[in-house]
Protein backbone atom coordinates (compact mmCIF):
# COMPACT_ATOMS: atom_id res chain seq x y z
CA UNK A 1 0.00 0.00 0.00
CA UNK A 2 1.72 3.69 -0.82
CA UNK A 3 2.48 6.23 1.63
CA UNK A 4 -0.41 8.14 0.34
CA UNK A 5 -2.75 5.39 1.17
CA UNK A 6 -2.01 4.79 4.10
CA UNK A 7 -1.78 8.62 5.52
CA UNK A 8 -5.31 8.99 2.95
CA UNK A 9 -7.00 6.36 5.20
CA UNK A 10 -5.65 7.05 8.62
CA UNK A 11 -6.73 10.98 7.92
CA UNK A 12 -10.02 9.81 6.95
CA UNK A 13 -10.92 7.54 9.60
CA UNK A 14 -9.76 10.40 12.14
CA UNK A 15 -11.83 12.77 10.86
CA UNK A 16 -15.12 10.66 10.45
CA UNK A 17 -14.64 9.18 14.25
CA UNK A 18 -14.62 12.97 15.61
CA UNK A 19 -17.39 13.87 12.68
CA UNK A 20 -20.80 14.28 14.11
CA UNK A 21 -22.68 15.42 10.96
CA UNK A 22 -22.80 12.97 7.64
CA UNK A 23 -23.41 14.16 4.32
CA UNK A 24 -26.44 12.62 2.54
CA UNK A 25 -25.75 11.15 -1.44
CA UNK A 26 -27.19 13.13 -4.22
CA UNK A 27 -31.18 12.89 -4.12
CA UNK A 28 -30.89 12.71 -0.30
CA UNK A 29 -31.50 14.73 2.42
CA UNK A 30 -29.08 17.19 3.28
CA UNK A 31 -27.96 18.28 7.07
CA UNK A 32 -27.56 22.13 8.25
CA UNK A 33 -23.87 21.27 8.47
CA UNK A 34 -22.87 22.32 4.90
CA UNK A 35 -19.83 24.09 5.17
CA UNK A 36 -16.75 24.01 6.83
CA UNK A 37 -13.74 26.38 7.50
CA UNK A 38 -10.67 25.63 5.98
CA UNK A 39 -6.94 27.60 5.70
CA UNK A 40 -7.99 29.25 2.44
CA UNK A 41 -11.52 30.01 3.54
CA UNK A 42 -15.00 28.12 3.58
CA UNK A 43 -15.78 24.62 1.85
CA UNK A 44 -19.04 24.11 1.36
CA UNK A 45 -20.63 21.26 0.14
CA UNK A 46 -22.97 21.77 -3.42
CA UNK A 47 -24.84 19.15 -5.40
CA UNK A 48 -23.91 20.10 -8.45
CA UNK A 49 -20.52 22.19 -9.65
CA UNK A 50 -21.07 25.35 -11.47
CA UNK A 51 -18.05 26.22 -14.17
CA UNK A 52 -14.96 27.90 -12.77
CA UNK A 53 -15.37 31.43 -13.05
CA UNK A 54 -13.71 32.95 -15.95
CA UNK A 55 -13.84 29.53 -17.75
CA UNK A 56 -15.62 30.41 -20.39
CA UNK A 57 -16.34 33.73 -22.01
CA UNK A 58 -13.00 35.02 -22.96
CA UNK A 59 -12.53 36.93 -19.70
CA UNK A 60 -9.15 37.39 -18.36
CA UNK A 61 -7.52 34.59 -16.91
CA UNK A 62 -7.72 33.50 -13.17
CA UNK A 63 -5.16 32.42 -10.89
CA UNK A 64 -5.55 29.13 -9.81
CA UNK A 65 -3.28 26.54 -7.30
CA UNK A 66 -0.17 25.18 -8.76
CA UNK A 67 0.50 28.81 -10.30
CA UNK A 68 3.89 30.14 -9.67
CA UNK A 69 3.61 34.08 -9.20
CA UNK A 70 6.73 36.64 -9.31
CA UNK A 71 5.81 39.91 -6.91
CA UNK A 72 7.63 42.56 -7.70
CA UNK A 73 7.96 45.82 -5.32
CA UNK A 74 9.65 48.59 -7.20
CA UNK A 75 12.49 49.96 -5.09
CA UNK A 76 11.62 47.74 -2.23
CA UNK A 77 13.59 44.44 -3.00
CA UNK A 78 13.02 42.86 0.24
CA UNK A 79 9.60 42.71 -0.21
CA UNK A 80 9.27 41.11 -3.59
CA UNK A 81 9.21 37.45 -3.62
CA UNK A 82 8.28 34.41 -6.07
CA UNK A 83 5.53 32.40 -4.41
CA UNK A 84 3.60 29.62 -5.28
CA UNK A 85 -0.21 29.66 -4.97
CA UNK A 86 -0.95 26.15 -2.41
CA UNK A 87 -4.35 24.01 -2.85
CA UNK A 88 -6.33 26.42 -0.31
CA UNK A 89 -5.60 29.44 -2.80
CA UNK A 90 -3.01 31.00 -0.89
CA UNK A 91 0.37 32.75 -1.34
CA UNK A 92 2.74 34.52 1.42
CA UNK A 93 4.07 37.62 1.33
CA UNK A 94 6.56 39.90 3.63
CA UNK A 95 5.00 41.44 6.43
CA UNK A 96 1.66 41.07 5.46
CA UNK A 97 1.59 37.13 5.83
CA UNK A 98 -1.00 35.10 3.88
CA UNK A 99 -3.85 36.38 1.64
CA UNK A 100 -5.79 34.69 -1.20
CA UNK A 101 -4.79 34.65 -4.38
CA UNK A 102 -6.48 31.74 -6.73
CA UNK A 103 -9.54 33.09 -8.53
CA UNK A 104 -8.51 36.54 -8.84
CA UNK A 105 -6.77 38.29 -11.91
CA UNK A 106 -3.17 39.72 -11.92
CA UNK A 107 -4.86 43.09 -11.91
CA UNK A 108 -7.25 42.22 -8.71
CA UNK A 109 -3.91 40.81 -7.19
CA UNK A 110 -1.84 43.37 -7.27
CA UNK A 111 -4.52 45.85 -7.00
CA UNK A 112 -5.03 43.96 -3.08
CA UNK A 113 -1.04 43.59 -2.40
CA UNK A 114 -0.62 47.77 -3.32
CA UNK A 115 -3.53 48.41 -0.94
CA UNK A 116 -1.82 46.10 1.79
CA UNK A 117 1.52 47.72 1.72
CA UNK A 118 0.08 50.86 1.40
CA UNK A 119 -2.25 50.88 4.40
CA UNK A 120 1.01 49.98 6.45
CA UNK A 121 3.97 49.84 5.38
CA UNK A 122 4.68 52.21 2.21
CA UNK A 123 3.48 55.39 0.58
CA UNK A 124 2.23 54.35 -2.92
CA UNK A 125 3.54 51.33 -3.32
CA UNK A 126 4.02 50.30 -7.03
CA UNK A 127 3.42 46.17 -7.33
CA UNK A 128 3.38 44.20 -10.25
CA UNK A 129 2.51 40.35 -10.67
CA UNK A 130 3.91 38.46 -13.24
CA UNK A 131 2.84 34.44 -13.64
CA UNK A 132 6.18 32.80 -13.93
CA UNK A 133 4.83 28.98 -14.16
CA UNK A 134 0.89 28.61 -15.17
CA UNK A 135 -0.59 25.13 -13.39
CA UNK A 136 -2.38 25.26 -16.83
CA UNK A 137 -5.10 22.21 -17.43
CA UNK A 138 -3.60 19.83 -14.11
CA UNK A 139 -5.91 18.11 -11.68
CA UNK A 140 -5.30 16.19 -8.69
CA UNK A 141 -6.95 12.65 -8.59
CA UNK A 142 -6.92 11.07 -4.73
CA UNK A 143 -8.07 8.34 -2.26
CA UNK A 144 -8.77 5.14 -3.74
CA UNK A 145 -7.29 4.99 -7.04
CA UNK A 146 -4.67 3.14 -8.43
CA UNK A 147 -2.34 5.67 -9.58
CA UNK A 148 -3.49 9.13 -7.52
CA UNK A 149 -1.36 12.24 -8.60
CA UNK A 150 -1.65 15.42 -10.59
CA UNK A 151 -2.62 14.45 -14.27
CA UNK A 152 -2.61 16.94 -17.48
CA UNK A 153 -6.37 17.64 -18.62
CA UNK A 154 -7.23 19.03 -22.13
CA UNK A 155 -10.26 21.08 -22.41
CA UNK A 156 -13.66 18.78 -22.46
CA UNK A 157 -12.01 16.27 -19.44
CA UNK A 158 -14.89 14.38 -17.91
CA UNK A 159 -14.98 12.97 -14.46
CA UNK A 160 -14.96 9.41 -16.12
CA UNK A 161 -12.01 10.85 -18.21
CA UNK A 162 -10.23 11.57 -15.03
CA UNK A 163 -10.83 8.66 -13.04
CA UNK A 164 -9.54 6.75 -16.10
CA UNK A 165 -5.99 8.73 -16.24
CA UNK A 166 -5.52 7.19 -12.27
CA UNK A 167 -6.12 3.88 -13.27
CA UNK A 168 -9.58 3.61 -12.13
CA UNK A 169 -10.25 2.41 -8.36
CA UNK A 170 -9.05 0.27 -6.09
CA UNK A 171 -10.94 -2.51 -4.59
CA UNK A 172 -12.29 -0.84 -1.87
CA UNK A 173 -13.17 2.33 -3.41
CA UNK A 174 -16.49 3.13 -2.96
CA UNK A 175 -18.09 4.38 -6.46
CA UNK A 176 -20.68 6.41 -4.86
CA UNK A 177 -18.37 8.33 -3.02
CA UNK A 178 -16.43 10.60 -5.61
CA UNK A 179 -16.06 14.00 -4.62
CA UNK A 180 -14.99 17.43 -6.62
CA UNK A 181 -13.40 20.06 -5.56
CA UNK A 182 -13.67 23.38 -7.21
CA UNK A 183 -12.80 26.89 -6.39
CA UNK A 184 -15.51 29.09 -8.53
CA UNK A 185 -14.29 33.17 -7.91
CA UNK A 186 -14.02 33.33 -4.06
CA UNK A 187 -15.69 30.43 -2.86
CA UNK A 188 -14.22 26.74 -2.66
CA UNK A 189 -16.90 24.29 -3.31
CA UNK A 190 -17.18 20.29 -3.35
CA UNK A 191 -19.78 17.83 -4.47
CA UNK A 192 -20.20 14.60 -4.54
CA UNK A 193 -20.81 12.08 -7.54
CA UNK A 194 -22.12 8.57 -8.04
CA UNK A 195 -20.19 6.91 -10.55
CA UNK A 196 -22.28 3.87 -10.83
CA UNK A 197 -24.86 6.08 -11.81
CA UNK A 198 -22.92 8.07 -14.26
CA UNK A 199 -21.98 4.97 -16.17
CA UNK A 200 -25.60 3.82 -16.23
CA UNK A 201 -26.60 6.63 -17.97
CA UNK A 202 -28.88 7.93 -14.83
CA UNK A 203 -26.38 10.83 -14.41
CA UNK A 204 -24.64 13.27 -16.38
CA UNK A 205 -20.72 12.81 -16.55
CA UNK A 206 -19.62 16.09 -15.12
CA UNK A 207 -16.87 18.62 -16.92
CA UNK A 208 -13.27 18.48 -15.46
CA UNK A 209 -11.83 22.28 -15.31
CA UNK A 210 -8.07 22.79 -14.62
CA UNK A 211 -7.69 23.14 -10.55
CA UNK A 212 -9.98 20.73 -9.78
CA UNK A 213 -9.25 18.10 -7.45
CA UNK A 214 -10.58 14.12 -7.54
CA UNK A 215 -11.11 12.47 -4.14
CA UNK A 216 -12.63 8.69 -4.28
CA UNK A 217 -13.94 7.27 -0.91
CA UNK A 218 -13.43 4.04 0.89
CA UNK A 219 -16.60 2.02 1.08
CA UNK A 220 -16.59 2.02 5.12
CA UNK A 221 -16.58 5.72 4.90
CA UNK A 222 -19.26 7.29 6.52
CA UNK A 223 -18.61 10.91 4.89
CA UNK A 224 -19.02 14.39 6.65
CA UNK A 225 -17.62 17.93 6.06
CA UNK A 226 -14.94 17.13 8.43
CA UNK A 227 -13.48 14.32 6.47
CA UNK A 228 -14.49 16.21 3.42
CA UNK A 229 -12.23 19.14 4.79
CA UNK A 230 -8.86 16.95 5.42
CA UNK A 231 -9.00 14.80 3.10
CA UNK A 232 -8.30 17.87 0.79
CA UNK A 233 -5.90 19.27 3.18
CA UNK A 234 -4.35 15.60 3.10
CA UNK A 235 -4.06 15.67 -0.45
CA UNK A 236 -2.47 19.13 -0.59
CA UNK A 237 0.36 17.86 2.01
CA UNK A 238 1.21 14.53 -0.18
CA UNK A 239 1.19 16.69 -3.36
CA UNK A 240 3.46 19.02 -2.00
CA UNK A 241 1.68 21.42 -1.27
CA UNK A 242 -0.22 21.91 -4.67
CA UNK A 243 -3.58 19.58 -4.42
CA UNK A 244 -3.56 20.27 -8.24
CA UNK A 245 -4.85 23.84 -9.12
CA UNK A 246 -7.69 24.30 -6.07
Amino acid sequence: MSMFNKAFRIAVLCAIALATVACASPGGTRTPSSRVATDGGDLRLVDVLPPPAGSEGGREQLLMPGDVLKVEVFQADQLSRTAQIDSTGLISLPLIGTLTAAGKTQRDLEREIRSLYGARYLQNPDVTVFIEESAGQRVTVDGEVTKAGLYEVSPGTTLLDALALAGGFRELADKRKVYIYRSVGPEKLVANYDVGSIRDGRAANPRIYGGDVVVVFTSSNRVAMNSLKDALELSARVAGGLVAPF
